[in-house]
C-alpha cells in the first residue's frame, strides 16, 4: 500500500480482497450510527463501499465529526458481510471495510442541495452548484453514458472508413436558420467573426479539395431559445460528408451505424433493424401524423375528411371547408366505452395549446353522440364513420382550419391522444427517415419565398426545377433520421452548380453578388470541379437524452445554461471591462426601458 489514497477504488472490492488491508478514498456518501457503530458510506467515480467504524477506532472521532460530501482518505480491513445484509444492487456489495484510520483530506460545508437520493431540487440550484449535482447518481452515469457513445460512434465511423477533421471554430455567418453568436475583431475594426451554427460549408468544401468521408464531433452554436430537446448556446453533432453519392448510399451507410448505437446502449429495449428503417415521405407524414419527426411508436394514424363536410349540416366546419380549410380526423380507439369527460378535456386542451377547439364524435353502443354528429347528419355520419373504420365503442377528434393550422392541431392532439389511451409502446426504438421535403416555403411575415430547410441542397428536377415550376412545388433532396417523436438526424444531397446555386438564390430574393458576398468561398469552390456530395448531421444530444431516458438535454450535458441562457456557475454572460470593449472597438448601447 505504497499509494497515499488508495489501493482501490470505491466500487473494486469484492470477496476475494476479504482479509486484506486497503486505503480508499472518496467523498462522505451517507452517514448512520447504529448504537456507538458507525455506517459511512464511502463514494468515488467507480462505485460505493460501506465502511464500518466501532467506538473504539481511532478513526471514529473524524468520521463521526464530519458533514456529507467531505472527502477522506480511509484504512482498514475487508471484511465480509453476513449473507442476511449482502447488498446485491452495489458491485461491493458482499464485503464492508473496518476503518482503522481516516484522514480527511477536504471538509464540506453545509450543502445547499443533497446529494445522496434523487429527489427532485430547484433547477437554479442544480445550475449554480453543478459541480454537486453531477455528484449525483443518475446524473453522473448519464455523462459516463454520454462519453461512451461518443466513442462508440467514432468507431463505428472510422470502421467504416469516415476519418475526422476538425473545422474552424471562428467563421463567417452563414444562413443555417438561427441567429449567429457574433464574436467582434480588435484587428479589424467594425467587423465580426460568427461561431459556425454548423460546419456546413467546410465539409462541403473538404469534398471540393478531395476529401471523401469526413466526419467530426462537431460543437455547433446557435443563439437560439431553450426548449426541453433544444439547449440555448452550444451543442454537438455527427457531422458527416461523403463524394459521388445517392442519398440512398447515405441512408445505408449510416443507417447500421445509428441503429448499432442504439442497439449498444439500449438495454433491452428493442430497435428498428438496419435496413428496416422507413422511409416516409415529407406530405404524407404531415398528413399521416400531423408532424414532420413523427412518433411511430403511435399507432393512430390521421385522416383527412375534408370532402364528407362540403355542404354538411355542421355549418361550423361547412363554413371553413368552404373557404379553402382542411378537416383532421384523429381516431380515439375505445374511448367511446368511457364518459364525455375524456372528450371535453381534450377540448380545453386544445383550447389551452391556442386553437379554437377541437370537435368530436364519441361512439358508445353503436351510437354516435356529440353535436357534429346530430347536425351532420345520420347518413353522413354513418359513412364517416364507415370510412374512418371505427368500431362501436370508439371516438374520433377533427382538427379544422388552414391546412397548415389543422395539421399542426391534429398532430399534437395525435400525441396527446396516444398518451391518455396509453396506446405508445414506450420500451422500443422506431427509427424512419422523413425524405422529400420541400425545398422552398411561404414566409407569411415577410410575404417571400424562403428556403424551408438547408438552402445548399440540390433541388429536385435542377435548373429545369428552378426555372419552370412553381417554387413551392420543388421537392430537395433532403432528409431527417427522426425517433420516438424527435428529429435525430438531418441531412441532404448538396447542390455543387455555381449557376444553380445561383438561381436557388434568387428565388428567395438574393443577387449573384449577394451569394458572392456571403458564400464566396463554396461559390468560387464550385467554379473548380466539385463532385456530387451529400451528407447528414446527427444530433449527439438528442441520442444521448433518447438512450438515457431523460427528459430534458439538461440530465445529460455537464455544464447547461437554465432557460434564460445563463450559465449560473460561471455567471455567464458579465459585463465586459471597459479597457476590453475599448480595444474591440465597441459601445453597450443599453436596451430603451419600456415607457421611456
Amino acid at each position: 500500500m505504497t499509494h497515499p489514497y488508495r489501493s482501490h477504488t470505491c466500487g473494486a472490492l469484492t470477496s476475494a480482497e476479504v482479509g486484506e488491508t486497503v486505503r480508499l478514498s472518496g467523498w462522505v456518501h451517507r452517514k448512520r450510527d447504529h448504537g456507538g457503530v458507525l455506517f459511512v458510506d464511502l463514494r468515488d467515480h467507480y462505485g460505493l463501499t460501506q465502511v464500518v467504524c466501532d467506538g473504539d477506532s481511532a478513526a471514529f472521532g473524524t468520521l463521526d465529526s464530519l458533514r456529507l460530501e467531505s472527502v477522506v482518505t480511509i484504512e482498514g480491513t475487508v471484511k465480509a458481510r453476513t449473507e442476511a445484509t449482502v447488498n446485491p444492487n452495489l458491485s461491493t456489495g458482499a464485503i464492508e471495510v473496518y476503518a482503522r484510520a481516516a484522514t480527511v483530506l477536504s471538509k464540506a460545508e453545509e450543502l445547499p442541495m443533497p446529494v445522496a437520493g434523487e429527489q427532485e431540487y430547484p433547477e437554479d440550484i442544480r445550475l449554480r452548484y453543478r459541480f454537486l449535482d453531477l455528484r449525483r447518481e443518475t446524473l453522473h452515469a448519464n455523462i459516463v453514458k454520454r462519453t461512451r457513445i461518443i466513442r462508440d460512434i467514432r468507431n463505428r465511423m472510422e470502421d467504416i472508413g469516415f476519418t475526422e477533421y476538425s473545422t474552424p471554430i471562428l467563421t463567417a455567418s452563414s444562413p443555417e436558420g438561427a441567429r449567429d453568436f457574433l464574436v467582434p475583431s480588435r484587428i479589424h475594426a467594425g467587423k465580426f467573426y460568427a461561431l459556425p451554427q454548423a460546419p456546413q460549408q467546410y465539409k462541403q468544401l473538404l469534398m471540393v479539395a478531395g476529401f471523401d468521408r469526413y466526419f467530426q464531433i462537431a460543437p455547433c452554436f446557435r443563439d437560439e431559445d431553450p426548449r426541453a430537446d433544444r439547449l440555448p448556446g452550444e451543442f454537438y453533432q455527427l457531422d458527416l460528408e461523403m463524394s459521388f453519392v445517392t442519398q440512398e448510399e447515405i441512408w445505408e451507410t449510416m443507417e447500421p451505424v445509428i441503429q448499432g448505437v442504439f442497439a449498444q446502449f439500449a438495454g433491452d429495449k428493442p430497435v428498428t433493424p438496419a435496413g428496416s428503417f422507413r422511409r416516409i415521405p415529407h406530405a404524407q407524414s404531415m398528413l399521416d401524423y400531423g408532424s414532420d419527426k413523427p412518433d411511430l411508436r403511435n399507432p393512430l394514424i390521421i385522416k383527412d375528411v375534408t370532402a364528407h363536410f362540403e355542404g354538411s349540416g355542421f355549418g361550423i366546419f361547412a363554413g371553413i371547408v368552404g373557404n379553402g380549410g382542411t378537416i383532421r380526423a384523429i381516431p380515439a380507439p375505445g374511448a367511446g366505452a368511457g364518459s364525455r369527460k375524456f372528450f371535453d378535456e381534450m377540448n380545453n386542451w386544445a383550447r389551452g395549446e391556442g386553437f379554437s377547439g377541437l370537435g368530436y364524435i364519441n361512439i358508445k353502443d353503436g351510437v354516435p353522440g356529440g353535436p357534429i354528429a346530430k347536425n351532420h347528419g345520420d347518413e353522413q355520419t354513418a359513412a364517416l364513420i364507415a370510412a374512418l373504420g371505427l368500431g362501436p365503442n370508439d371516438g374520433v377528434f377533427f382538427a379544422a382550419g388552414k391546412e397548415e393550422q389543422a395539421a399542426k392541431l391534429a398532430g399534437l392532439a395525435r400525441t396527446r391522444v396516444g398518451e391518455q389511451l396509453d396506446l405508445i409502446d414506450k420500451d422500443r426504438f422506431e427509427l424512419a427517415w422523413i425524405v422529400d421535403f420541400p425545398f422552398f416555403e411561404w414566409d407569411e411575415e415577410n410575404k417571400k419565398v424562403d428556403f424551408a430547410h438547408n438552402p445548399f441542397s440540390m433541388p429536385q428536377g435542377g435548373m429545369e426545377a428552378l426555372a419552370g415550376q412553381d417554387p413551392l412545388s420543388i421537392k430537395a433532396f433532403q432528409y431527417d433520421l427522426v425517433c420516438n417523436g424527435f428529429e435525430i438526424a438531418s441531412g441532404s444531397i448538396r447542390n455543387q452548380h455555381p449557376d444553380l446555386m445561383v438561381a436557388a438564390f434568387e428565388k428567395v430574393g438574393l443577387s449573384q453578388q449577394d451569394v458572392e458576398d456571403r458564400f464566396g468561398g463554396l461559390y468560387r469552390a464550385f467554379q473548380y470541379g466539385a463532385p456530387p456530395h451529400g451528407g447528414m448531421a446527427a444530433g449527439i444530444d438528442r441520442i444521448v437524452m433518447l438512450l438515457c431516458g431523460a427528459q430534458n438535454l439538461r440530465e445529460i450535458t455537464l455544464f447547461p445554461m437554465n432557460q434564460r441562457a445563463e450559465d449560473l456557475l460561471m455567471a455567464a454572460p458579465s459585463p465586459a471591462e471597459p479597457k476590453q470593449l475599448r480595444e474591440l472597438h465597441l459601445r453597450v448601447v443599453e436596451p430603451q426601458k419600456q415607457g421611456a
